[in-house]
C-alpha cells in the first residue's frame, strides 16, 4: 500500500539551513532588544521566521510589528540600516558561520489576519 505525504516547506530545508535560520532568528531578536532599538522607530518588533537559501547566502527575515500602524516606518528604517544590521549580526555569528547572509526583511501580518478573521466570525 502506498502512502502519500504532504511535504511542508520546512521539510525541504536541510538540517544546516534550519540551524542557521534558528541562529539568525535568535541573534536578530536579541539585537533588536538590545543594540538596535533605534532601528525599530519606537515600535515593538519580533522576528517570527527566518528562511535561508540553500547556499546560506540569502536570508528572508519575517518581522511582526506592534502597533501595526507603524509597519511602513519600521520597514523603511530596517531597509535603510540593513548594512549596519548585517554588520552587527556578523560580529555575533562570525565564529559559527563563514558567510553572513544578505538580509531581506518582510512583514509577517499573520496576527493581523487572525484578528480580522476572528472579528468576521463574531
Amino acid at each position: 500500500m502506498l502512502k502519500f505525504f504532504q511535504l511542508n516547506f520546512n521539510d525541504m530545508d536541510s538540517i544546516r539551513q534550519n540551524k542557521v535560520s534558528r541562529l539568525i532568528q535568535r541573534d536578530l531578536s536579541e539585537m533588536f532588544q538590545q543594540e538596535c532599538k533605534e532601528f525599530t522607530v519606537g515600535a515593538m518588533l519580533s522576528i517570527t521566521t527566518v528562511r535561508v537559501s540553500p547556499d546560506l547566502s540569502y536570508a528572508k527575515v519575517y518581522v511582526s510589528v506592534f502597533p501595526s500602524g507603524r509597519v511602513d516606518e519600521v520597514m523603511k528604517s530596517l531597509e535603510e540600516h540593513n548594512k549596519t544590521i548585517r554588520f552587527i549580526l556578523g560580529k555575533k555569528v562570525g565564529k559559527q558561520m563563514r558567510i553572513i547572509p544578505e538580509l531581506r526583511f518582510f512583514v509577517d501580518d499573520s496576527l493581523d489576519y487572525i484578528d480580522k478573521i476572528d472579528e468576521l466570525l463574531k
